[in-house]
């Protein structure tokens, strides 16, 4: 069995963070969980684990030196994923620009608000092959996000999935108009020493994920211990899964 996850953000169990947590449990895996107003302590680094997940967890709850220990477990194995939200990347009140964490993601984080509202359709795509996207209908049923984190791709980053937002205007009789516009990185992937690393730009719950979190014909039930029940779409689910065994090295 892999070590456990630890998983950082989202709120609360009772909160956003209900829907990664229970897509965990239900995928079998053990996590250790920290709510975004907990800062982050020693003791819960000292225990071994596959993957560190940041979503909405600021970085004035992970004080430097805890960090540069994080970042040495980064350096020996632990996988590093960061998920988008306000309080991810710069955002408002995540500040993660100048960290030591900052260092390892294979994006570059900027110094000014990077948040970025789709109020219009907002499909993320692919062009490139990778076991995270393997199996999941991206040309035939592109999923749509309602916001995300606008970053730069690093050297030796590698951008799998791009989000591309639409202008859409209506004529006569009903007929749309959608006038594309520049795409955004929206999954890019990396490695850190011996260490896989990721960021995904737009949320894991609502409200950014949009209507990502219902992608797929089925609907999946799951619930972490202290948690809410969720209900999400199977690709959503499939999604999650592949891209977390895949930096965790969990499969």
């Amino acid at each position: 069995m892999p070590a456990p996850i630890l998983y950082c953000g989202d709120t609360n169990l009772d909160g956003a963070a209900s829907y990664l947590a229970g897509l965990m449990t239900h995928f079998g895996w053990a996590f250790d969980y920290v709510p975004s107003h907990v800062p982050m302590t020693l003791e819960r680094l000292e225990r071994p684990h596959s993957l560190l997940i940041l979503s909405d967890f600021p970085a004035t709850q992970f004080d430097d030196e805890l960090q540069e220990i994080a970042l040495k477990q980064v350096e020996s194995g632990m996988g590093l994923l960061m998920i988008g939200g306000w309080e991810s990347f710069r955002g408002l009140g995540g500040d993660w620009d100048v960290t030591p964490l900052a260092r390892a993601l294979p994006v570059e984080i900027g110094r000014d608000d990077d948040r970025v509202n789709f109020d219009q359709p907002a499909l993320l795509w692919t062009d490139t092959r990778s076991p995270i996207l393997h199996g999941l209908p991206w040309d035939e049923r592109p999923p749509t996000v309602g916001g995300m984190n606008k970053v730069n791709i690093k050297d030796g980053g590698e951008m799998l999935l791009r989000c591309t937002p639409f202008h859409v205007t209506m004529g006569h009789y009903g007929e749309f108009s959608f006038a594309q516009q520049d795409y955004l990185p929206m999954l890019v992937v990396g490695e850190f020493k011996t260490s896989r690393t990721a960021a995904f730009m737009s949320d894991v719950a609502p409200h950014w994920v949009g209507g990502f979190v219902d992608w797929g014909p089925e609907r999946v039930k799951a619930q972490a211990a202290g948690a809410s029940a969720i209900e999400v779409g199977s690709y959503y689910a499939q999604f999650w899964k592949q891209l977390l065994s895949w930096v965790g090295r969990l499969e």
